[in-house]
């Protein structure tokens, strides 16, 4: 029995063996075709239940079979698993682009729409077939049999340089870790930092304190340690991560993956007729043209670049007065801003952790979404799990109906990548008996709980938890019958984290606060002296900050926009000059960022990265309705819930947002809330 053929509600991760993983996803990409052959075979006269239906219910099996193992690869990745899902990676690539060069396949989809059935479709189902007939002319359909031959050979290759690119990045931060045998040497490291060190050492049967490139240690250790030579060491250790330089110089190194991804990237535009990728990301996003998405983040700059100047001043005058540092390099921000914190403010994030136990903010989540949506979310214990850190949890609505599952995977560790994200395991669509429940992974690589002391969340940690609770909202409660454009899918990209970047501003909101905080000995909710320390520093650097995901995005969206094959692509000549357009602290010559820099290039924001700042004006000016109406106002709550989150992208995204807002979105609110005079 293969436990990926298996028809079951929910995967059987304990059961998945590297060995069944190709044999399974191939035999489900046959049945696909068989299944599209028959259909266009059976008749020429196409309805969405004799055409669209048929495939769909083949390609969910396809994905749902697909999304665990990919779903492993990332939170529980070995040699084996790895090989498995490499192999699988070209045959998906071909069968997309297969289907996606399908002219009969096209023109039965064209004749659909062409029809009387299409005027009788629900509106849902009529953007699933004015999206496929955009996707079939994006995949090529109308190319030459040679330029298809060749999209294909790109879009194959493209997937494998991807996952590539992912596992040096993975790999060069699982191989760097340092031994520390004095306690003296990681004086200024609160107590938890340190007992989470030492139980890593433990782990490896080692005796002392185990630092690593894992974000809960690092970020530690670049907060907090007094020791300028050990942030120095730790610092360069991360920053020339797969690449040429640094303590594992070459041995995973990303350049060549790099000039590769934005070589056939380029390519693939031409193909197409696009001048350049940026232009064809744009083709299923919100922003129109390339010189929109420029002038958007150039405008941003200008308004926050000032307060970022002021931000620089501020803490290097700090460094020199009060931390004897006159030379202010990148391995000192985050240290010099905690003391700057604490000295201005009054304000610990060791403190305010204390208040954070994972015991106390899951639970207070959950109830600032029964105030806010009616939702009532209760854990299931009884479940095949991938690691004995996930739990299960399911949602119902106030009126009892089930909405959506998801797994949580919170902690750090070892075979995991790094960040945190949502993923999609099953979608919502309507069976022949009844509605498939949608699921969802929501994972985080937080400290884990050391002894007898729950996981402390920082607060940044909690706006994370939220972030990613707001995608696993938009998958989970939509009310969409149709995988195309029910949840996530279908969503233009540039809006994608609207719901996600909405969720975390009741971070900020004490009445939420009371609800996600207790401190882990007393169980005292955060107290109104500490909130208000929070609230004074919530602006602390922000036009730093700002600017800093200005230079990515500007950088990102750059490469794609601007590249020329004569050149190659130029990523550290352009990264320079956004930094000399736009940044406020140069980092050091050795800093290789862009080589770690998953989310454009092994992830899905080529070209898109702007899209966390485009989205951001679209959830503040959201969250300026609760600001005006209160934030646990229930009518409101039940239009966020109806008009955006239900919906998933059955409807465009801006008309979506007008409906609920009453207007198109404007930037005041962002720089409101960053501090930033507009």
């Amino acid at each position: 029995m293969n436990p990926l053929l298996t028809p079951t509600v929910l995967p059987l991760f304990s059961q998945i063996k590297p060995e069944h993983i190709e044999p399974a996803i191939s035999q489900l990409l046959a049945e696909v075709r068989e299944v599209v052959e028959q259909q266009l075979k059976a008749t020429d006269c196409y309805t969405w239940k004799n055409l669209v239906q048929p495939i769909e219910e083949a390609e969910d099996r396809l994905n749902k079979a697909w999304s665990p193992v990919s779903h492993l690869n990332s939170v529980l990745n070995s040699d084996e698993l790895r090989e498995a899902y490499n192999a699988c990676l070209p045959k998906l690539s071909a069968y997309s682009t297969e289907m996606g060069q399908n002219a009969e396949l096209c023109n039965a989809y064209q004749m659909l729409v062409n029809s009387d059935e299409f005027k009788t479709l629900e509106p849902a189902q009529q953007k699933v077939l004015n999206n496929a007939l955009r996707d079939f002319k994006l995949s090529g359909v109308d190319l030459e049999s040679d330029k298809k031959m060749r999209y294909k050979d790109i879009s194959q290759e493209l997937s494998r340089l991807a996952s590539h690119y992912e596992e040096n990045l993975l790999d060069a931060t699982n191989a760097w870790s340092k031994l520390i045998t004095d306690e003296n040497d990681l004086a200024g490291l609160p107590e938890s930092a340190k007992a989470s060190a030492k139980q890593a050492a433990e782990s490896q049967d080692q005796s002392g304190w185990l630092i690593t490139l894992h974000s809960p240690s690092y970020q530690a250790v670049m907060t907090y340690a007094d020791d300028r030579a050990l942030r120095s060491e730790h610092y360069q250790a991360y920053a020339t991560r797969a690449s040429e330089l640094g303590p594992n110089a070459g041995q995973w190194d990303n350049t060549e993956l790099m000039e590769q991804i934005l070589a056939l990237r380029y390519e693939k535009a031409q193909l197409l007729g696009f001048n350049n990728y940026a232009e064809l990301s744009l083709a299923t996003k919100m922003a129109n043209k390339p010189d929109d998405v420029i002038h958007f983040l150039e405008d941003l700059a200008v308004k926050s670049g000032p307060q970022a100047h002021k931000d620089l001043a501020e803490l290097r005058d700090f460094a020199k007065q009060y931390c004897g540092i006159d030379d202010l390099q990148s391995w000192d921000v985050g240290y010099v801003s905690e003391k700057m914190r604490q000295h201005y403010y009054q304000l610990s994030q060791e403190e305010v952790k204390s208040y954070f136990p994972i015991t106390r903010v899951l639970p207070g989540l959950f109830a600032v979404l029964e105030k806010l949506y009616g939702l009532s979310i209760t854990e299931i214990t009884d479940f095949d799990s991938w690691h004995e850190d996930v739990r299960f949890f399911q949602i119902h609505d106030e009126n009892g109906q089930l909405r959506g599952r998801f797994y949580i995977d919170l902690y750090a560790r070892a075979k995991k990548r790094g960040g945190a994200w949502m993923d999609d395991c099953v979608g919502r669509k309507k069976t022949a008996d009844d509605i498939q429940i949608p699921v969802a992974y929501l994972n985080c690589n937080f400290a884990p709980p050391t002894g007898d002391i729950p996981a402390l969340l920082t607060h940044d940690d909690v706006i994370t938890l939220f972030h990613e609770c707001g995608h696993g909202l938009q998958h989970m409660l939509t009310l969409v019958d149709h995988l195309g454009v029910s949840g996530i899918n279908g969503v233009e990209w540039d809006a994608v984290e609207l719901p996600s970047q909405f969720m975390e501003n009741w971070c900020w909101e004490q009445e939420a606060l009371a609800l996600i905080s207790g401190h882990y000995q007393s169980g005292e909710v955060l107290p109104e002296s500490l909130f208000k320390k929070m609230l004074a520093a919530k602006n602390f650097q922000a036009g730093m900050m700002m600017v800093r995901q200005i230079e990515f995005s500007l950088f990102d969206f750059r490469i794609h926009k601007d590249y020329k094959p004569e050149l190659g692509g130029r990523i550290y000549e352009t990264l320079a000059q956004i930094r000399a357009q736009v940044a406020v602290m140069i980092p050091p010559e050795f800093n290789r960022f862009a080589h770690s820099f998953s989310h454009i290039f092994a992830g899905g924001y080529a070209a898109g990265y702007y899209s966390y700042k485009w989205a951001e004006v679209l959830s503040s000016d959201a969250f300026s309705l609760f600001e005006e109406k209160g934030i646990f106002d229930r009518e409101s709550g039940q239009a966020f819930l109806t008009q955006i989150l239900e919906q998933g992208g059955s409807q465009d995204a801006m008309d979506l947002f007008v409906k609920f807002r009453g207007r198109e979105p404007n930037i005041d609110a962002l720089l409101r809330h960053c501090g930033i005079a507009a």
